[in-house]
């Protein structure tokens, strides 16, 4: 049994109302799964305030670069804040850079080098829905495991 199954189980025999940090970590181990149901959780219109395409599917083409650059990566979440409507996600996703397709790596030849990349994702859920989205993400450690840091110049 996930995480969250655990977590939505209990919840659901006090009442059928699922939390946001529920949602969120229901959203992650969907991603996980590689489980298109995840999108079923992204509003249509999410709000994007980190760099990429707006929407679900601007999330869902971000997320598939990822997937694609980082040889189908995992994640390991370290904690969870929740707070009302926000939830906290501070995570480290795991692959090998097999690709440089995304804006950061696009000037760097794939190296096969294992990495490890840390995120902080803060997301807003409504209505059982991610609906806003905001990122801190260690570029400069991923850009050194890579090649790509210090910067030539």
């Amino acid at each position: 049994m996930s995480l969250t199954e655990a977590v939505v189980g209990a919840s659901s025999v006090c009442n059928d109302t699922v939390t946001p940090a529920e949602t969120v970590l229901a959203f992650q181990e969907a991603l996980e799964r590689r489980d298109g149901a995840a999108f079923g959780l992204v509003a249509e219109d999410l709000v994007q305030h980190a760099a990429g395409p707006q929407g679900r599917e601007g999330l869902r083409q971000t997320l598939a670069t990822l997937d694609g650059d980082l040889d189908h990566p995992t994640a390991t979440i370290h904690r969870v804040v929740a707070q009302d409507d926000l939830v906290v996600v501070h995570l480290t996703m795991h692959g090998h850079h097999v690709a440089s397709s995304m804006p950061l790596l696009a000037a760097l030849p794939p190296t096969g080098n294992a990495v490890a990349w840390d995120f902080i994702h803060i997301w807003r859920v409504a209505d059982g829905s991610l609906v806003e989205h905001w990122a801190c993400r260690d570029d400069v450690g991923l850009l050194a495991q890579v090649g790509g840091w210090p910067q030539s110049r």
